[in-house]
């Protein structure tokens, strides 16, 4: 080769190895702008009041999530909101599971028939997960659908407790233990609200029959009393049953009726 010429092909060469390291700059760079917006999507927020109770209502629906079995539902807020498509994933997830299957297996053995104390037809429970405080939500696509995923193990579990009512009274429920003064009572044995020939009657009597079964073995037979004196019958479950709740899954109060 003569001196003083450059060889075309080392030319080429060093233009292919600089377009190629181009390309990949480019590849790497644009990976990023796409992941880090997608890091900040899924960041965790805490949703509702530091003071206030969220309840997670699960529909009886799962779905496999980070490897397992999770239960899919709706989270009420403390200020009456719902958010739809929730996942609760972590502590508790399959006594969930396992709460809410007991509950549609007894609504299927008792729902329709006849209450022996009041003589009105039962009606369809549901169960709740009760939150004492916010809830750490991150929102989630899966299988292109947006769903908002409870970090339960984000959360304290003296602060998760499982309650069942009327499942046309859930948001109510939510609502009474937002109330301020609502508080909760035990029915004495011999309360005329069992006889009662209303749905307040029946669901007294019906969270006790559902309280004899295993799961629900913190038993039936108490109840909210909002500030108007409106009252919404409800049991607890054996787990979750948080000591921070423990004033509604235990209650050292008699409700007497001509208070």
């Amino acid at each position: 080769m003569l001196k003083g010429f450059v060889c075309l092909g080392d030319v080429m060469g060093a233009l292919k190895y600089a377009v190629v390291g181009v390309v990949v700059a480019v590849v790497v760079a644009a990976a990023l702008v796409l992941i880090l917006p997608a890091l900040h999507r899924v960041a965790v927020h805490y949703v509702g009041s530091p003071s206030g109770y969220e309840a997670f209502v699960p529909n009886g629906q799962t779905m496999n999530y980070n490897g397992h079995t999770d239960p899919v539902g709706d989270l009420i807020l403390n200020n009456g909101n719902t958010i739809q498509n929730v996942v609760w994933d972590g502590q508790y997830s399959n006594t969930i599971i396992q709460n809410h299957n007991q509950i549609v297996q007894l609504n299927s053995q008792f729902a329709g028939k006849i209450d022996p104390v009041n003589h009105q037809r039962y009606v369809p429970l549901q169960d709740l997960y009760v939150i004492k405080g916010q809830a750490p939500v991150q929102q989630a696509t899966i299988n292109g659908q947006t769903y908002y995923v409870i970090e339960a193990d984000k959360i304290n579990p003296a602060n998760i407790a499982g309650f069942y009512t009327y499942d046309k009274w859930v948001p109510n429920f939510v609502a009474a233990m937002n109330t301020p003064g609502t508080y909760a009572a035990v029915l004495p044995g011999n309360s005329p609200v069992f006889q009662w020939t209303n749905t307040t009657g029946t669901v007294a009597y019906q969270t006790i029959v559902y309280g004899e079964h295993k799961l629900f073995a913190g038993g039936g037979g108490t109840i909210l009393v909002l500030p108007n004196k409106t009252i919404i019958p409800y049991g607890s479950s054996e787990n979750p049953s948080g000591p921070s709740l423990l004033s509604f899954i235990n209650p050292n109060q008699v409700y007497n009726t001509s208070s």
